[in-house]
């Protein structure tokens, strides 16, 4: 445990203030029992001087105002499944840990206006729980189960976002604590869906991985949970048919259409190598190159409305069969959703992810696809294009292995050779984004600044310099140039 945080101050000095502050069923320093929550769920290991773990908003507040007077630097963490590695300490071990699983009591629901007000470490899927109960629904979906106030520092996305957004777009109000003036409570709450009066500040905490604040509560619109869904997943002709079958879908079930995904053959192939009892969903076929997991929902029952799901996507898929599609499964949609919940852990099981979380044009998609394939078939024949994506918002995790049983050994100058020869085609050539979900933080800092203009970095950095004069939160910077 590192002495030298301050010139004044030592490490077991620290955690007897910590403890005397929040009490000491708060603060965790014993190495085992921290250390699920130094190491990310993909990227980010390192140390720190301890866990800290509140149990509400003024303890919180406390914590800040304290850290801001000793000038210890802090990373929040909700439930540590974020890709970028913005919720986990560096190697120094200066870092506190700020925990947010202890703020997780509050779920209050307002039916008639469909909202809650919530705790930031209320996880999705506690969320979802209680408002099942209502007949309403959180339905930024995702493999993982975040916190809430994750969700929001990252912006989540998602599987639905073509129908549903993401979380910006469903959040209400949000309370946080700042660091300047140490331990202000800016309380952003409202329930209201139109509020015109000034600057949408909490915006500043969203998608911002939690450089600007720590947020504490949320208050988010929720959604009427679908009285029918229909699932299909389909087989195009090629990968233009992919964008054809888009638009078709769109225009022929509008509103109704509420995911449109990507999944290759060979992402699916590690699915069912990997995960028990999933089986292949075309057999006795082979599994196709590449396929589209398309899902319909509504809160309509189909008693009372007429409308049936099922019956309009059955119809849709024989319109086109043989011009665009090649094969369909319709039904068994939570087995297809499985399958493309348990893409990324699979491919762990294959070798070492070489990830990329990038958005585009949609009508670039298919362009960029068949660029990055064969770019990578050629300077890179080890490595395995597995990867899955968001047709319809434009989004790809165009996710490479570098297979364990591979010729080469891992290495980290080809990847990072790779990364900017994928990058730079999809932000300088495709007019896309380096990171569409995931958010910067220390994984991709470096590819922040390569690309953003120096116009943007200089007004982000101005508001962090406002926020956090002393850099206290340490890990994600926005500014074109950090200073100490």
């Amino acid at each position: 445990m590192p002495d030298d945080l301050h010139p004044t101050l030592n490490a077991a000095a620290v955690l007897a203030e910590l403890k005397n502050l929040l009490g000491a069923a708060a603060v965790i320093s014993d190495a085992a029992d921290c250390a699920r929550y130094l190491t990310g769920a993909r990227y980010g290991a390192g140390s720190a001087l301890a866990v800290v773990r509140p149990a509400d908003t003024e303890q919180v507040a406390q914590l800040a105002h304290y850290c801001a007077s000793q000038q210890i630097k802090l990373v929040v963490q909700g439930a540590n499944t974020g890709l970028v590695a913005a919720s986990t300490p560096d190697a120094s071990g200066h870092f506190l840990v700020l925990s947010t699983e202890r703020l997780n009591r509050r779920i209050e629901i307002d039916v008639v206006n469909r909202s809650v007000e919530v705790d930031a470490g209320v996880t999705l899927h506690d969320l979802n729980q209680a408002l099942e109960a209502h007949g309403l629904c959180f339905p930024v979906d995702l493999g993982a189960n975040p916190s809430i106030g994750g969700m929001i520092a990252a912006n989540t996305g998602g599987a639905r976002l073509i129908k549903y957004g993401d979380v910006r777009a469903n959040l209400l109000g949000l309370e946080a604590v700042l660091l300047h003036p140490p331990g202000t409570i800016l309380d952003l709450r409202t329930a209201l869906r139109k509020n015109n009066t000034g600057p949408d500040l909490k915006q500043l905490l969203v998608g911002t991985s939690g450089a600007y604040g720590i947020i504490t509560r949320a208050v988010l619109q929720v959604h009427r949970l679908p009285q029918q869904t229909a699932t299909a997943l389909v087989v195009p002709r090629d990968q233009a048919a992919v964008l054809a079958l888009l638009q078709i879908f769109e225009q022929d079930c509008g509103e109704f259409l509420s995911a449109f995904e990507g999944i290759s053959g060979q992402a699916m192939a590690a699915v069912l190598r990997h995960v028990p009892a999933m089986t292949n969903p075309f057999a006795p076929d082979q599994l196709p190159e590449y396929c589209i997991l398309i899902e319909l929902d509504s809160t309509m029952s189909p008693q009372k409305s007429g409308l049936h799901l099922e019956a309009l996507l059955n119809q849709l898929l024989e319109a086109h069969f043989g011009e665009l599609i090649t094969n369909a499964l319709v039904g068994r949609g939570q087995d297809l959703w499985r399958i493309r919940h348990a893409i990324s852990e699979s491919l762990r099981s294959e070798g070492r992810i070489i990830a990329f979380d990038i958005s585009m044009p949609r009508s670039s998609l298919v362009a960029f696809r068949q660029r990055a394939i064969s770019l990578v078939e050629t300077r890179y024949p080890h490595l395995q294009v597995m990867d899955f994506g968001h047709w319809a918002d434009g989004g790809s995790h165009f996710n490479l292995v570098w297979p364990h049983t591979a010729d080469a050994a891992y290495d980290a100058a080809v990847v990072s050779e790779l990364r900017d020869a994928i990058y730079d085609m999809v932000v300088r050539d495709y007019h896309g984004s380096f990171s569409a979900e995931h958010g910067v933080g220390p994984y991709n800092q470096a590819y922040y600044h390569r690309y953003t203009s120096e116009a943007a970095q200089q007004v982000a950095g101005n508001i962090q310099n406002m926020l956090d004069p002393a850099h206290l939160f340490g890990l994600t910077w926005f500014g074109k140039q950090k200073t100490s």
